[in-house]
């Protein structure tokens, strides 16, 4: 069969999750094309020897995806411009914000066959209770709307209904866009193997950047509450504290920093072993999740789930209680979060129970070569 050769070019806001969330897609890709990315510097040098060897042509940008600077995004805005013109890509394939919303408009401009941008997640600024700089919130959406405006050409994705009917809302989108849904980025379930949980002691995990939005200090007073109780129960978090309009104050980092409720571990580059370690992943994110990665690992590593019942997470708990693979509990709320801790601290049996629905539940619904596969077809590649 004959396969034509397509220039993909993907852009994204941080070199970490091309091989993290990328990975198998841009393997995928470059078996039968050439792929193209424009990132930030890449600081792994285990990324950049495995784009390599992939034979991925990299571009670095000096995009800082998480805070506002004028200055910094207009020259990415320029420097994308010219490397669009350059490549002349047959598919663009932006994801996260910025990328989707400067890269969009771009690639109509210069007239790009396919343009699929990702939404991997709407962040605070497109909830009814945002307490961002009100402006900043009607440019962002306002930017957004213009980038998105429709286009034949133009394949809107989401990670999750909710998002993509949120912009239906706000008259973001309408009936004319070409919108499609994906279970998140997926797992490569060969990549991360189930292990049964040790529940000697119980172990809870949570993985994620030192951001408000994850529900840090949730997870801190839940485990407080549930130290006083159970002061054998054990209680891990990793994941960075960087500079961000929405990073945790410093006297929480401090209190968490001292280990006496929560072990620290900061950024490491594998987390499967801890989570291997792990008894139950825990994730009380309030907005903003496109499905949520960490919560997908420890599920495909059979992990029992406590999470919020908000965007994005609410998909990694199965809605049929015969399958249930853990608990959703409400936003901003340490005491529910703590109530099911709990459980599992007096249920111990179902921290295994759970964990093998939810590792089926990720064969099923989130295998990251089901997501592909998808994602081929919107790309209208061939497999």
């Amino acid at each position: 069969m004959n396969i034509t050769r397509k220039k993909i070019f993907i852009v994204c806001d941080s070199s970490r999750s091309l091989l993290d969330f990328r990975g198998k897609l841009i393997e995928k890709m470059q078996q039968h094309n050439q792929v193209y990315v424009f990132t930030p510097k890449i600081e792994q040098e285990s990324v950049r020897n495995r784009l390599k060897e992939l034979n991925v042509i990299t571009y670095e940008s000096k995009l800082d995806g998480s805070n506002v600077s004028i200055l910094s995004d207009l020259r990415f805005i320029f420097s994308l411009y010219k490397l669009i013109r350059q490549i002349k890509p047959d598919i663009f394939f932006p994801y996260t914000f910025k990328p989707v919303i400067y890269g969009s408009f771009l690639a109509k401009i210069c007239k790009v066959k396919l343009i699929a941008p990702m939404l991997t997640g709407l962040g605070y600024n497109f909830t009814d209770n945002s307490s961002s700089n009100k402006l900043i919130v009607k440019i962002t959406r306002l930017l957004l709307k213009l980038s998105l405006k429709p286009n034949p050409h133009l394949n809107i994705i989401f990670q999750n209904k909710d998002d993509s009917q949120r912009l239906i809302d706000l008259k973001i989108l309408n009936k004319k866009h070409q919108v499609y849904v994906v279970n998140g980025s997926g797992v490569d379930l060969s990549h991360y193997h189930y292990s049964k949980p040790s529940t000697s002691p119980i172990t809870f995990l949570m993985v994620s950047r030192l951001i408000n939005a994850k529900g840090i200090k949730e997870y801190y007073d839940a485990a407080k509450l549930i130290k006083q109780q159970f002061p054998q129960a054990v209680f891990k978090l990793i994941g960075s504290y960087d500079p961000n309009i929405d990073a945790i104050a410093p006297d929480l980092y401090q209190k968490i920093a001292t280990g006496d409720t929560i072990q620290y571990m900061g950024q490491v580059d594998d987390v499967r072993p801890d989570i291997e370690r792990s008894s139950v992943m825990v994730l009380p994110s309030y907005y903003g999740e496109g499905v949520p990665r960490c919560v997908l690992e420890g599920m495909a590593i059979g992990r029992a789930v406590i999470t919020c019942d908000s965007v994005g997470c609410r998909e990694t708990v199965n809605s049929d209680p015969k399958e249930a693979n853990g608990f959703l509990v409400p936003v901003k709320d340490a005491g529910a979060l703590a109530n099911k801790m709990e459980y599992f601290i007096n249920n111990s049996d179902d921290i295994i129970a759970f964990g093998n629905k939810g590792h089926e539940f990720a064969k099923t619904k989130f295998d990251v070569n089901i997501v592909n596969a998808e994602l081929f077809k919107i790309m209208r590649l061939q497999a």
